[in-house]
């Protein structure tokens, strides 16, 4: 398996201070950020919390910020590639991160990676969902520069609503016959990679 954690410069220095931090207090910050990671634009720890926990881990605030950061990356990376925590293990071991933390991710990923997902795969990722499909198809059959003009179109009408919003936004496209059928191309490329998810 290609390794998900690359060991650079940023990584280097997330797990020298992951290493120095207590496995007991590691394994109570880990479990904090497993169950918020799925929560956008929603901070782990509140700033009065981040100060409690530069004292107790005895860490400034940028190297903090770098644990907070790398330990839900390497979460992030375990969703996106699906590993198991056995292979997460040994990735991390393989980027000098000690074997009793790299032990606390894998635990934390076996109890609480499969929630992890269910909630990631339930949260909308773009900014818009789409509510609402239309279509409608025109016939030119002139125009002041040619008499006998036959020109097939389709308009699709896509409804779109943002997570937080009441009011529909609605979305034209203008079609002729082979532009539709590229559109239709893209989008049996994507129901394929879709149906290879699932």
């Amino acid at each position: 398996m290609t390794s998900i954690i690359k060991e650079t410069q940023s990584i280097k220095e997330a797990v020298t201070f992951i290493n120095a931090i207590d496995v007991n207090k590691f394994s109570r910050l880990i479990s904090r950020i497993i169950q918020k990671l799925h929560l956008k634009g929603e901070r782990t720890f509140s700033e009065d919390e981040e100060q409690k926990l530069q004292t107790a881990l005895s860490l400034d605030k940028q190297a903090l910020d770098l644990v907070l950061e790398t330990t839900a990356f390497i979460l992030e990376q375990a969703v996106y590639h699906n590993v198991k925590p056995v292979a997460l293990q040994q990735q991390l071991e393989a980027v000098h991160l000690n074997p009793d933390k790299a032990e606390m991710f894998s635990q934390t990923w076996a109890t609480a990676g499969h929630e992890l997902v269910e909630k990631l795969k339930n949260n909308i990722f773009a900014p818009k969902k789409l509510e609402y499909v239309g279509w409608q198809l025109n016939l030119q059959m002139a125009q002041s520069s040619q008499a006998r003009l036959k020109s097939p179109s389709a308009v699709l009408q896509l409804g779109l609503r943002k997570e937080d919003a009441e009011v529909q936004e609605n979305v034209f496209a203008d079609f002729n016959h082979q532009e539709l059928l590229e559109f239709y191309n893209k989008l049996e490329v994507v129901q394929g990679q879709l149906d290879s998810l699932t």
